[in-house]
């Protein structure tokens, strides 16, 4: 969603814009520090009985998108990672998708 995309891109720059279909694991954004973040691109508004105005809704945009070429997703894919490629789509994932297995992983200091 919009929403979970906005306080999103102030971290990153993002790969994906609204509207797009995301899993677990999936990467959507470059992190500006070094290292991986987890994050819920996917988190909705909560609904509250409050009217506010439609134009705070409307103000949220997305400035930082930066969808990737198939040399650029190459380039930027770790060892821990792996581009799936379809005729529509260029998806980064992760290897292993599910974060809590990743971290029970690196733990053990088992390698992706």
């Amino acid at each position: 969603t919009t929403y979970g995309l906005f306080y999103t891109q102030e971290r990153d720059t993002l790969f994906i814009g609204s509207q797009v279909q995301v899993y677990a694991g999936q990467i959507c954004g470059e992190n500006s520090r070094p290292g991986d973040i987890v994050c819920n691109v996917c988190r909705k508004k909560h609904v509250t009985n409050t009217r506010n105005s439609s134009a705070a809704e409307e103000s949220m945009r997305l400035v930082s998108i930066h969808p990737l070429t198939l040399e650029e997703c190459l380039e930027f894919i770790d060892d821990d990672e792996l581009l799936e490629i379809t005729p529509k789509n260029l998806r980064m994932r992760k290897r292993t998708l599910s974060h809590e297995q990743r971290a029970k992983n690196a733990s053990r200091g088992i390698k992706a």
